[in-house]
């Protein structure tokens, strides 16, 4: 058992820092007060090969996997910059088409995806279903060559950005009542496709929206997959989807870590360094234990997807502690800093709701819990 990054994952990081660190440390915040869009920074990690570094070679990608798409989300948000849509698109979308993809629908979706040209985000999530994708409600209906999808959507991330969508629509039904899904990329500019922008609270690039799909008519070479097996492909995509928001969030806490490491020595009361007290370092210690931890999980899981083996105990666990650790950090950084832990210059408050909503999304501490408990204990399922 080797524990000792290679050469190639160090180099990795070390390319992905220094795309970031021409930016600047004021860029991500810059981008928050406008209201604005990563969309420099994406384009420059597309254009270095790391948007895609997961993707299949022969359709403009690294042809690496997980593992490496992880250290490019780890890195970002370590720089400061953490970006969302690298889940969505990426880890969730690119992960689907890749292994369930027909070839022509590879050629046609993954190279703009590989490059960082276009985003592809996915639709899930409904107002009335909440953690039960069985009573997902929009429905997909044969219609001649094609299909027509109606319903709602909800909390969907970065729809103004993207060129498609991958959503999960209602097909038919089990025998017991449960819903059978199946997977359609639709455009995001297709006739009936209506979308209106949720006020959050939390400030952060990407934007959330309600999707309307008002007879959203598209032709069968845009299915996915089987019909009726799209929860199968799906939660094949979610594994990753969970590993890249364990590693948002321990980049987030290393960012938090090495602000308030590098203020604890620089700042001084009455002649000592704030960090040679207790009381300012254990805190930072103990979040940066959590992190280390959090980030061996991380790893452990990616490594269990791209060997092709069950990676949902793994990427479920690293997703509960790096969520835990990332607030953790934060709030001992910010409490480092004292009162300038919420002044903008310092960059620290900001980052908080994100690391937050992964505490939420894409899957709730609340529904880990049920998961470990039932998978990993044999306990009776509560749900």
């Amino acid at each position: 058992m080797d524990f000792d990054e290679s050469p190639e994952h160090a180099d990795l990081r070390a390319a992905v820092g220094k795309i970031c660190a021409g930016f600047g440390d004021g860029y991500f915040r810059r981008v928050l007060d406008e209201d604005g869009r990563t969309d420099e920074l994406w384009h420059a990690l597309g254009e270095a090969g790391f948007v895609g570094v997961n993707l299949p070679e022969e359709h403009g990608g690294g042809g690496a996997g997980i593992t490496e798409l992880a250290i490019v989300v780890e890195e970002t948000a370590a720089a400061g910059m953490p970006l969302l849509l690298l889940l969505v698109s990426a880890a969730i979308s690119g992960e689907v088409l890749k292994e369930f993809g027909t070839p022509a629908q590879q050629r046609r979706w993954l190279p703009a995806m590989a490059s960082g040209a276009e985003k592809m985000v996915f639709a899930i999530t409904e107002p009335d279903a909440g953690s039960n994708s069985h009573q997902l409600r929009t429905t997909a209906r044969r219609d001649g060559d094609g299909w027509v999808l109606s319903g709602t959507k909800y909390y969907i991330s970065g729809v103004d950005e993207a060129a498609n969508l991958l959503v999960v629509a209602r097909t038919g039904a089990s025998d017991s009542g449960q819903g059978e899904m199946t997977l359609f990329v639709v455009p995001t500019d297709a006739d009936g496709l209506h979308r209106s922008r949720i006020p959050v609270e939390m400030r952060a690039p990407e934007k959330q929206y309600t999707l309307s799909f008002d007879d959203v008519r598209v032709d069968d070479d845009r299915r996915i997959g089987e019909v009726g097996d799209g929860l199968r492909i799906v939660f094949r995509g979610l594994n990753p989807e969970r590993i890249g928001g364990a590693a948002i969030e321990t980049g987030i806490a290393r960012y938090a870590l090495a602000k308030a490491a590098r203020y604890a020595n620089e700042r001084s009361v009455w002649g000592t360094p704030i960090g040679a007290h207790q009381g300012v370092a254990h805190p930072l210690a103990e979040a940066a234990v959590d992190v280390e931890l959090a980030r061996l999980m991380t790893a452990k899981a990616a490594w269990l997807h791209d060997a092709g083996r069950p990676a949902g105990e793994a990427a479920n666990m690293a997703k509960y502690s790096a969520a835990d650790a990332a607030l953790k950090a934060l709030d001992a950084a910010i409490q480092t800093h004292g009162g300038n832990g919420m002044a903008t210059e310092y960059g620290l408050a900001h980052l908080w709701g994100m690391a937050r909503l992964l505490k939420i999304a894409p899957v709730s501490r609340e529904m880990i819990l049920n998961y470990v408990a039932s998978h990993t204990l044999g306990l009776p399922r509560s749900y």
